[in-house]
């Protein structure tokens, strides 16, 4: 196992630049400031906010137990309740490092809600971009993750139909051909250029591997959703870390297969290449 094994890694694969841009402003607050926080992790991916706690960073769950020093805003974005009451507190700095396509997003959803019609996000009901999107619809948002619900639908009138920046483009058109059969839809694509390129190069490349290593965040839905494209092609693991890696996975494998989620940094990805390059001895 080894000499005819060939290990490969996807065009496009780690960080994007919504991530990119949140890391550099952490790392430049940290310059400037002695006090700095993030609201709730800055990104989804553990071992990154794990860094940059060692050399500082303190992610908060509440905001009103910080009196000074600077709260970065984390990139999936957060409630317009909760930036309003952050706007008006005076002895905290706030950083926004709300990534600019959830940012759009946002912006189509205040501007939507001063229709009177009904707002569709299509997306995970749970994930901190979907439910802080949710507050930008003042009360006229629904959200549908699957088909399913896409056919339960019980709304009214014409719909604006959204989609989360990290979902595929499989799910959004399905429900959106769904709701197109019972109501009048306008609808806007926010899914990011990234992502879509993510997905893209991960399932050209799981159709030519025997093996895929999805390497990422657990949390990470961007992350999920490449795990989710790859196993309809091949078959795929979905690891954080290179502990998780076994030696069983490439018994009669000939090429193996290496992508990851947009909060990913490249050191974790090269750790990963070179584990399973020192595993199949090439």
């Amino acid at each position: 196992m080894g000499k005819n094994v060939e290990i490969k890694i996807a065009a496009n694969a780690g960080f994007c630049f919504g991530v990119k841009r949140a890391i550099d402003l952490v790392e430049k607050t940290l310059k400037e400031k002695s006090e700095v926080y993030t609201l709730g992790p800055i990104i989804h991916n553990p071992q990154e906010v794990k860094r940059l706690e060692e050399k500082g960073v303190r992610s908060l769950n509440d905001v009103d137990c910080v009196k000074s020093g600077c709260i970065i805003l984390r990139t999936h974005g957060v409630s317009l309740e909760l930036r309003n009451r952050l706007e008006k507190n005076k002895t905290v700095s706030v950083i926004d490092a709300t990534c600019p396509f959830v940012k759009k997003a946002q912006d189509i959803v205040k501007d939507l809600s001063l229709q009177e019609t009904t707002i569709v996000i299509v997306g995970e009901k749970s994930h901190p971009e979907v439910e802080a999107l949710v507050s930008y619809g003042v009360g006229k948002c629904f959200v549908i993750e699957s088909r399913n619900e896409a056919f339960e639908f019980k709304g009214t009138g014409e719909l604006n139909i959204v989609s989360q920046t990290t979902q595929t483009p499989q799910n959004f058109n399905v429900i959106v051909e769904i709701l197109k059969k019972r109501f009048k839809v306008n609808i806007y694509n926010t899914i990011c250029k990234a992502t879509l390129e993510r997905q893209k190069s991960a399932e050209k490349l799981a159709k030519k591997s025997g093996l895929m290593i999805i390497i990422g965040g657990k949390n990470s839905g961007n992350t999920t959703r490449l795990a989710e494209i790859c196993k309809a092609q091949t078959k795929t693991r979905h690891i954080e870390t290179v502990d998780e890696i076994d030696d069983k996975w490439f018994e009669n494998v000939e090429t193996v297969g290496l992508t990851a989620g947009a909060s990913t940094p490249d050191s974790i990805i090269r750790s990963v290449e070179r584990m399973v390059g020192d595993i199949l001895g090439c």
